[in-house]
């Protein structure tokens, strides 16, 4: 969760600093965010997954927790496009100016369905380095 949150952080402070700049590297954040939200929450379940950063893939391993939830959050595959792809220059997806905005929402939303699944509070993401959801004062 705590790398979740950092890198929605990053993404939101990359994207406030120069989002024309950064837009493929504000998406790759958030990218990793919504994986990581969502493989803390299969993990908490006690769901098993595979190596994959398909998040389609792993909110279909969540259904079960909350189907409607869950479906909702589908439109985050793609994100997915963002992942290990931009690590290679000639896979590098195309990230047009405003897809940096709809990352960031994407990322959010997926945060924030993780949060009140787990019942965590939903604290500001530049707050992170504040919330620790490993601490059981924080698990209100």
């Amino acid at each position: 969760m705590r790398k979740a949150e950092d890198d929605l952080a990053a993404a939101e402070r990359l994207n406030a600093d120069d989002a024309a700049r950064f837009r493929e590297v504000v998406a790759f954040h958030c990218q990793q965010s919504a994986e990581k939200y969502i493989k803390a929450l299969l993990t908490a379940n006690r769901i098993d997954f595979p190596k994959t950063h398909s998040i389609q893939r792993l909110l279909e391993l969540a259904l079960p927790m909350n189907g409607p939830l869950m479906e909702s959050l589908l439109p985050a595959h793609w994100l997915t496009a963002f992942a290990a792809e931009t690590r290679y220059p000639s896979d590098t997806p195309e990230c047009l100016p405003g897809d940096e905005a709809k990352a960031l929402a994407l990322a959010r939303r997926v945060r924030e369905a993780v949060l009140h699944l787990l019942s965590l509070p939903s604290t500001p993401v530049s707050r992170a380095s504040q919330f620790d959801p490993c601490k059981s004062s924080d698990l209100k």
